[in-house]
């Protein structure tokens, strides 16, 4: 033994009850939060069920978008000597996930620190905060010359005497924001304990590092959100995990697809696979009670992009991952019960871990039956199937470290391909219409997990196997970053504050001028939506089978030149909610002509601006719809606001009271910002939804002047 440093231990109880630091990098179109533990387990982030999809989102600018259920990190050796028990294991392991977390006694987090290149903008709405990054971007340091746009450095401790470095790298480029690379380094610095009061010099004997991936695609068509496809989706019961470039010198014909200039791809992905519980053909989640458009398209996964051949061998080893072996999400293995120090336990981990490659992987295995029904050998399998990649055996000596670096990325169709898509399926049009020019991926895709080639069904998967293809030019893109150093493009600044007050005729808007030294400056994109802020800007026409890219009347765009930094929106209607976001624009001869943008996720407005009137009389008071009537819900305010009604040309201050043709009252509003409009969601003070009827809206200002207004419902 070498420089044991006698300290006396109290025994903490393990336990996943602690809550860990967590951050979001969510200013790209690929949205996801980190655990400074190192990893991000099942419900790590809130511990509630209904959040077992979480995270991982893409695209992020609609809601509803998590990909990810759980994941895990487990590091792992072999002849180990634990001096923390005075005990020697065949094998040694320590856990992240992907159901246990032990921040003190295990995996121990010494640096947690979000580092931006730019903050995020200042965005106010009448006065008061209205940016969802305030809570999603939380920049603990600035640093103009990082090379991407957002940087997570991550240090933890690991109680097997391994300290690890994780570095996240995250991009707004419009061509590189579906993908963060991981950078991590794990060094034998023979401490157990964060202030390595604890030191013992070993060699760490055949060290693993493995990641288990379990993906659930997607959450719009879940038991917790659309609830359109069966519930056990929700947890990836029934996800599909394809792996490639496992045997570099022996590369299958049949996906060199997956190869480019003679260079191995090294990756796995996931998507959403056939399910028994489905009464339709579920490959890409169509909404089939409704609309049709395909809610679970996405496919997710991740590439190697380097890993050291040995500790003094810094070179990249194709033959990593060591390990694509699949795991069962319900293995027992992945309970609640962790051990660091159940010997027989961590015996079966790292066999896991090293296992090495199956002859076939557990979507090959599948094929086109119902992924949620696959049990190799008879197991139950009630939660479906994670992917695991492991990387090693590798010796380090007191002082050693290794490097891997990957890319986890989200891509597929685009919204307006899955809604033109999802519709035509649903409608049996335009159907004979399959993607041109298709690549061997999407053929291997389609002959291998498409239980047909023809027909609505053949139709809907040809498209959704095209994802593939978006994945792996993802993947390349990573690739080329991770070659560039991590450099791409620099996209311009977003201004630095951002400012809208609804007015009565008027919305104002206005914007610090920053972005302007920005060498290609060269103006700025200033964005209107309707109803929400995720509004679907593009409009599908069935009967022509075309996208058109915007409703004019739903989303409204204006482009302003140098030295214009403030603008009044005189189009906006009475009523009704608008969001905004505000992109700066560089003129493209940094990107091969291709003009670069601020992301639009710096501005995006999470409060409505809405035209207020000025004060009015008793005598002017109107309510409006009225009649309200159901059948027109979406049409009278719009889906942000389908149970409005609005009084207007009211008092500036003054007390409505709501009652039932009875006189019941139900309901009673305090206006007081002094303009002429008042909106009433139709939910009384109970909290109940009013039902059809005549109402009578009674208006008291402070000075004992009253009115009275009557009003219908029909429901």
């Amino acid at each position: 033994m070498l420089n044991l440093i006698p300290i006396i231990f109290q025994f903490l109880l393990l336990s996943s009850g602690y809550a860990e630091e967590t951050k979001w990098i969510a200013v790209g179109d690929l949205h996801n939060w980190f655990s400074e533990a190192g990893c991000e387990i099942e419900v790590g982030r809130t511990g509630q069920i209904d959040d077992q999809q979480d995270g991982l989102r893409w695209p992020a600018f609609y809601s509803v978008q998590d990909n990810q259920a759980a994941k895990a990190m487990w590091l792992g050796c072999a002849a180990f000597y634990d001096p923390i028990v005075d005990k020697d294991y065949e094998h040694k392991v320590v856990h992240v996930g992907p159901r246990f977390i032990d921040v003190s006694n295990e995996t121990m987090p010494i640096e947690f620190i979000l580092k931006g290149k730019y903050d995020h903008t200042r965005v106010y709405v009448d006065g008061d905060p209205a940016t969802d990054l305030n809570y999603f971007d939380i920049v603990d340091e600035i640093d103009e010359n990082l090379t991407s746009d957002r940087l997570l450095i991550n240090r933890v401790q690991m109680s097997m005497g391994i300290h690890m470095t994780r570095k996240i790298y995250a991009y707004t480029h419009q061509d590189h924001q579906n993908y963060y690379i991981f950078e991590y380094v794990f060094k034998n610095n023979g401490c157990y304990d964060p202030e390595c009061n604890t030191q013992y010099d070993q060699t760490i004997n055949d060290f693993m590092a493995y990641f288990q991936y379990r993906y659930a695609i997607s959450r719009e068509g879940m038991v917790y959100d659309g609830n359109w496809l069966p519930q056990s989706a929700a947890w990836g019961h029934n996800t599909m995990n394809e792996v490639i470039g496992e045997h570099p010198d022996s590369p299958a014909d049949s996906i060199d697809q997956f190869y480019d200039d003679g260079e191995i791809m090294r990756a796995m992905f996931s998507w959403h696979g056939y399910h028994a519980g489905a009464a339709f053909d579920n490959i890409g989640g169509p909404n089939a009670p409704g609309d049709g458009h395909l809610g679970a398209s996405q496919f997710a996964g991740v590439v190697t992009l380097h890993a050291d051949k040995n500790a003094t061998d810094s070179s990249d080893d194709l033959n990593q991952p060591s390990t694509t072996w699949f795991m069962l999400s319900d293995d027992p293995l992945t309970d609640a019960g962790s051990d660091q120090y159940n010997a027989s336990r961590m015996t079966d981990e790292y066999l896991y871990m090293s296992q090495g490659h199956p002859e076939k992987s557990q979507a090959q295995q599948v094929g086109t039956d119902n992924a949620n029904s696959f049990s190799p050998g008879g197991q139950s399998n009630p939660g479906g199937t994670s992917q695991g990649v492991g990387y090693g055996p590798y010796d380090l000596e007191p002082g050693d470290s290794v490097r891997i670096v990957y890319a986890e990325a989200v891509a597929g169709i685009s919204r307006e391909k899955a809604y033109q898509v999802g519709i035509n399926w649903n409608n049996d049009l335009h159907t004979d219409q399959f993607p041109p020019n298709v690549s061997l991926a999407q053929k291997y895709m389609m002959n291998r997990y498409s239980r047909t080639g023809s027909g609505e069904d053949g139709y809907k998967n040809a498209w959704v196997y095209t994802g593939v293809d978006s994945l792996i030019q993802t993947f390349k893109r990573a690739r080329k970053t991770y070659n560039d150093l991590f450099v791409t493009p620099g996209t311009p600044p977003p201004p630095t504050d951002f400012n809208i007050v609804s007015g009565g005729d008027r919305i104002s808007l206005s914007w610090a001028n920053n972005a302007e030294d920005w060498p290609t400056f060269n103006g700025y994109r200033l964005t209107r939506l309707k109803f929400k802020p995720d509004t679907t800007v593009f409009v599908y026409d069935l009967e022509n089978g075309e996208i058109i890219e915007q409703d004019e009347s739903i989303a409204h765009v204006w482009e302003f030149g140098s030295g214009q930094t403030s603008f009044d929106d005189l189009s906006a209607n009475r009523g009704f909610d608008y969001y905004y976001f505000l992109e700066v624009l560089d003129d493209g001869s940094q990107n091969n002509n291709i003009p670069l943008k601020s992301s639009k996720f710096f501005t995006i407005t999470n409060s409505p601006a809405f035209l207020k009137r000025p004060p009015g009389m008793l005598e002017e008071i109107r309510v409006v719809p009225n009649p309200y009537n159901i059948a027109g819900r979406d049409m009278q305010y719009g889906v942000s606001a389908p149970d409005r009604l609005m009084f207007l040309n009211i008092p500036g201050e003054c007390t409505i009271r709501i009652f039932t043709e009875r006189g019941d009252l139900l309901k009673t509003i305090q206006h007081t910002d002094g303009s002429g409009d008042e909106a009433w969601n139709s939910i009384t003070s109970s909290r109940q939804i009013v039902t059809s009827g005549l109402y009578i809206a009674h208006f008291e200002t402070p000075a004992g002047e009253n009115a009275i207004r009557k009003f219908i419902v029909v429901r």
